[in-house]
């Protein structure tokens, strides 16, 4: 029977790439804040490519179902592109990083906020597709002294629920039923067939299935989807915030996409009043895996 992956791996970083170790850590504690006490922050796996230290760093927050290494052919193109340093990391819940029962965009900001500056990147450049770029731009919101600039890909301050179907995923997902003992390549082709009925797009498909690994023997989702069930409507939605981010900010949208509307610009410029919005056009919702060139051509004309 399928099982979600309940393990992670901590980063082992040096100059240039980072490496992950093979050791093993127990579900992180319940980071919950309580009392309007702020949420207890976990440590991220993360890889880092080094570049010029006096230049802010890009850091690339992925989105939901993602991990760190949807960025990966981008970062390091980039980093050779801009001489820049470059994180890419994994959310809580996702990728190697610990699950904790705590998917709020508060605790995801938090495990951001920590992490910078330990690794000396303040202020960093904030790059976040989707559940990133909300998380982005709550820590800008936040934390401003740590953000040099932000660009939120496809995604705006409000709730995106209309335009999602990440809830079905998650059900398809959830209702996966792989027999044990059957080889890898097996097993991911009984689990495209039952995604098939709910997700017809083969793309979408083949991204959540990066989801499914081996941890001991068993096929496991990596991604912790019963934290995300229980979060979706916070996920979906977008923390109530009054004080503004001054900083230069971009929205980069996909062209084919419906997740930034033209209702949606009032509250872009409320809380970021020198944001702009740029088009990729014949990009949907993943920009830079549609449009990779014209998605890294807009992150450089930004720095520019």
């Amino acid at each position: 029977m399928l099982r979600w992956a309940r393990t992670w791996r901590r980063p082992i970083v040096g100059f240039g790439r980072s490496w992950l170790g093979s050791s093993k850590v127990p579900v992180a504690p319940n980071s919950s804040g309580r009392d309007g006490a702020r949420p207890r922050p976990v440590p991220l796996s993360y890889n880092l490519l080094d570049g010029e230290a006096n230049l802010p760093a890009l850091v690339f927050l992925h989105g939901l179902f993602g991990c760190k290494t949807n960025f990966n052919s981008i970062a390091k193109a980039l980093a050779q592109q801009t001489g820049r340093r470059v994180l890419t990391m994994d959310a809580r819940n996702h990728g190697d990083s610990p699950h904790n029962p705590d998917m709020s965009y508060e605790a995801m900001s938090q495990d951001i906020q920590e992490l910078l500056p330990q690794l000396g990147l303040v202020p960093s450049v904030l790059i976040g597709h989707s559940m990133g770029g909300k998380t982005a731009m709550l820590l800008a919101l936040q934390r401003p002294e740590l953000v040099d600039r932000l660009i939120s890909v496809d995604i705006s301050p409000v709730e995106t629920t209309a335009v999602s179907d990440f809830p079905a995923y998650m059900a398809a997902m959830k209702a996966i039923n792989i027999p044990d003992g059957l080889p890898r390549s097996s097993a991911r082709k009984l689990a495209d067939e039952q995604l098939r009925p709910v997700i017809q797009d083969l793309g979408v498909r083949q991204f959540l299935l990066t989801n499914l690994v081996e941890v001991d023997g068993r096929l496991v989702w990596r991604v912790n989807l019963d934290a995300l069930a229980q979060h979706m409507r916070q996920i979906m939605a977008f923390p109530p915030h009054q004080e503004s981010y001054s900083g230069p900010t971009l929205f980069l949208l996909g062209g084919n996409s419906e997740f930034v509307r033209p209702s949606h610009h009032r509250e872009i410029q409320r809380l970021f009043p020198h944001a702009q919005i740029q088009t990729v056009p014949n990009a949907g919702h993943w920009v830079h895996a549609d449009r990779p060139q014209d998605f890294m051509a807009a992150i450089r004309g930004f720095l520019a």
